[in-house]
């Protein structure tokens, strides 16, 4: 009903071959469903995960074709935006991180280098799906860690991204280290947001405890993004976006089976 579709995109890395959260995230075992995980180094994310391999150059390699098959899967099947997820301590995350990098090659040692596994993906992917399909970028934007990554490693980056047509950056936080410390709160990661658009000009999303559609809109209105994007609230109440533009005196499309719930 003329819905656009999009999909991220995502590799856990280090933090794979765990059970579901609901089923306690306890680690597999390797006789059983669980398998060896990955990750830039051989560091694990915690003492109750896996013990990850460190990526050969050719394993990189690899999965930089992976996420471009990945990407062309989507396409093929009807998406109409891409995401990369490099955030949360997934394994793009785990390479921009001096936390979770610790290689001494062209993929560790400094900002460049960490950087590259996520530039080789962007182009990669950008490469498979042409230039009319929006391809965004999501980061943790700062870790929250001291001697992690920072809101001015997600500012260079940015532009960089912008540099190889990324369109958007979906600005969140955190995940990689048990050692964060978050002062969690509404709109709390809207800055990081407002940060990255200011000093790049690229699009930016704002995300995390935006639960209102005031909250949102004053988000838009304010330009400390371009997008806000929700996640949990959307779980609480599906039709929340119905219920928004009505506190917001605004027109929106009805699915046609609710229009009798006007």
């Amino acid at each position: 009903q003329g819905a656009v579709p999009g999909i991220q995109l995502a590799h856990a890395g280090r933090k794979a071959s765990m059970s579901r959260p609901w089923e306690g995230n306890k680690k597999l075992s390797e006789e059983g469903e669980g398998w060896q995980t990955e990750a830039p180094s051989a560091i694990p994310y915690a003492d109750s995960y896996p013990l990850p391999t460190e990526m050969s150059v050719a394993d990189i390699a690899q999965c930089v074709k992976d996420f471009a098959a990945a990407a062309q899967r989507a396409i093929d099947a009807g998406f109409k935006v891409i995401e990369l997820h490099a955030a949360h301590g997934y394994l793009i995350n785990q390479f921009l991180s001096p936390l979770s990098n610790q290689r001494t090659d062209d993929y560790g040692s400094s900002f460049g280098s960490r950087i590259r596994f996520l530039l080789e993906i962007v182009k990669a992917v950008r490469n498979v799906i042409g230039n009319d399909i929006p391809l965004f970028v999501r980061i943790s934007a700062t870790e929250w860690v001291e001697g992690g990554w920072t809101i001015e490693d997600s500012i260079a980056l940015a532009k960089i991204l912008k540099e190889i047509s990324v369109d958007l950056i979906d600005c969140s936080s955190g995940g990689n280290s048990r050692e964060q410390k978050i002062e969690v709160g509404p709109l709390y990661q809207t800055p990081l947001a407002a940060q990255v658009k200011k000093a790049t000009s690229i699009m930016t999303a704002a995300v995390g405890m935006i639960t209102t559609a005031e909250e949102a809109e004053g988000i838009i209105a304010e330009e400390k993004a371009d997008l806000v994007f929700m996640a949990r609230q959307m779980l609480r109440d599906p039709y929340f976006a119905l219920g928004a533009a009505k506190t917001l005196n605004s027109e929106t499309h009805w699915p046609v089976q609710y229009e009798r719930s006007k």
